[in-house]
């Protein structure tokens, strides 16, 4: 019954936004109401639930999101962002401008969390667009592929760090096998995928307010040193911090300082701060200017930050109502390969639940018991888990809202897009993880 309501409600919503053209927050936020009175929750209990997802969502969100929006403002406004741009075309080519940024999106991925990554690097997405004339999705799809990979199959990312401890696995081992599965992965749903009529279909504009539409000169742009100096600050803090949690120990002061300055929305206001120098004051430009570039850039996020809220909404909901419980009392009895089960239970919980964080940990805690009868590979069982947890984004998950509103799709478009990568990402992983596993036996 739980799984037939979340799917009445899946239901619901897409005839709120599709049938009724409701605004997506407003939309959210009645499915989750309705949800949640469906599955048993108390009026106050809705309430309470809806207040903590839309505040553990934009808390955990809204630094990462503000900041990076003023980082990218500042870099699209100054020119930096063309000057990155200009340098990939002109490295790669355009017919290899889809594997530039599936590269330069898994490298940095490997380090940066999706929401991040993804701030990051949608200013570059969009002046390339832009410049080159092309559609978004040619560009952005690989982009956002690359990022879905390495936050799904790879150490140090949570979720595979996660259930890597829980199941007692190697880090180091966790991350080379993942690289073998994500590679081809990445490739498959970021550059073949994209090129099939489904996608080459979608004409999607960027959205108004983050892209600056002037053509620089070449005395107006700041070099490429210095624009990849100051978008790479809060990676290498990041990185930095992600390699002290692996090598030093965390009650020392240094470890605490390096903690500080490594938390992403730290790192991304200590390299809006360098901008506002680099991009700006270096650059002749009076800090009224300055400020109102980072002005607008606040406004033109103010949408996406509601519909991500009322995303968080929805899971919380979701996670109170107890489906992660009753898809729990359901897989324990099933006798099957308990890689094949890790996947089976992280899929059917990432539909119903929207969290990859909360399905794999919920996925590990209920698969844990059968690790250690069975004596399955336990970094096979993290991938095979973090996999799983991958498949089908779709209207629970906020993840896939950063993705509709940034790349201006409409909500079908995104399913057709965004939901099929995601599960060409989930079935490529659980093949790669079998694949393995008969390899090492």
């Amino acid at each position: 019954m739980p799984l037939l309501i979340v799917a009445l409600g899946v239901a619901l919503l897409l005839v709120l936004m599709v049938g009724f053209k409701l605004e997506g927050f407003i939309s959210l936020v009645l499915v989750a109401i309705v949800v949640g009175l469906l599955n048993g929750l108390t009026l106050s209990d809705v309430v309470n639930s809806v207040e903590e997802g839309i505040g553990g969502q934009l808390g955990h969100l809204a630094l990462i999101i503000g900041f990076g929006a003023m980082l990218g403002k500042l870099m699209a406004d100054c020119g930096a962002a063309q000057r990155i741009a200009m340098t990939l075309t002109a490295k790669f080519g355009e017919k290899r401008l889809q594997w530039a940024i599936l590269i330069t999106a898994f490298v940095l991925g490997v380090t940066l969390f999706f929401e991040i990554g993804f701030i990051l690097l949608i200013p570059i997405v969009f002046t390339i667009v832009s410049r080159m004339k092309v559609n978004l999705m040619y560009i952005g799809l690989p982009m956002a592929v690359a990022l879905s990979t390495t936050h799904s199959f790879l150490p140090p990312h949570p979720g595979p760090a996660a259930v890597a401890s829980v199941f007692g696995a190697s880090m180091g081992k966790t991350l080379l096998l993942g690289l073998v599965i994500a590679i081809p992965s990445a490739i498959i749903a970021g550059i073949f995928f994209s090129k099939t009529k489904l996608i080459r279909g979608m004409n999607p504009s960027i959205p108004e307010g983050l892209y600056n539409t002037k053509e620089f000169t070449e005395e107006e742009m700041p070099s490429f040193g210095v624009s990849l100096f100051t978008a790479l600050v809060p990676i290498v803090l990041m990185a930095v911090l992600a390699v002290a949690e692996m090598a030093m120990p965390q009650d020392s002061g240094a470890f605490k300082m390096i903690a500080f300055f490594g938390e992403s929305g730290i790192a991304l206001l200590i390299s809006v701060l360098i901008a506002i120098y680099t991009f700006g004051i270096a650059r002749g430009r009076k800090m009224k200017d300055i400020m109102g570039s980072v002005g607008s850039s606040m406004k033109s996020i103010a949408t996406i930050m509601f519909v991500i809220g009322g995303g968080g909404a929805f899971k919380q909901v979701l996670v109170d109502s107890g489906v992660a419980d009753y898809i729990k009392d359901i897989m324990t009895g099933l006798d099957i390969s308990p890689l094949i089960l890790a996947w089976i239970i992280a899929a059917v919980l990432r539909l119903a639940l929207g969290s990859a964080t909360v399905t794999v940990m919920t996925a590990s805690g209920i698969v844990l018991p059968l690790l250690g009868m069975s004596g399955a590979n336990p970094e096979l069982m993290v991938l095979a888990t973090t996999s799983g947890s991958v498949i089908f984004s779709h209207v629970n998950d906020p993840g896939f809202w950063m993705y509709k509103e940034y790349f201006n799709l409409s909500l079908l478009d995104a399913i057709k897009s965004r939901s099929v990568y995601t599960t060409i990402l989930a079935v490529c992983g659980l093949l790669g993880v079998l694949a393995l596993n008969a390899v090492m036996q």
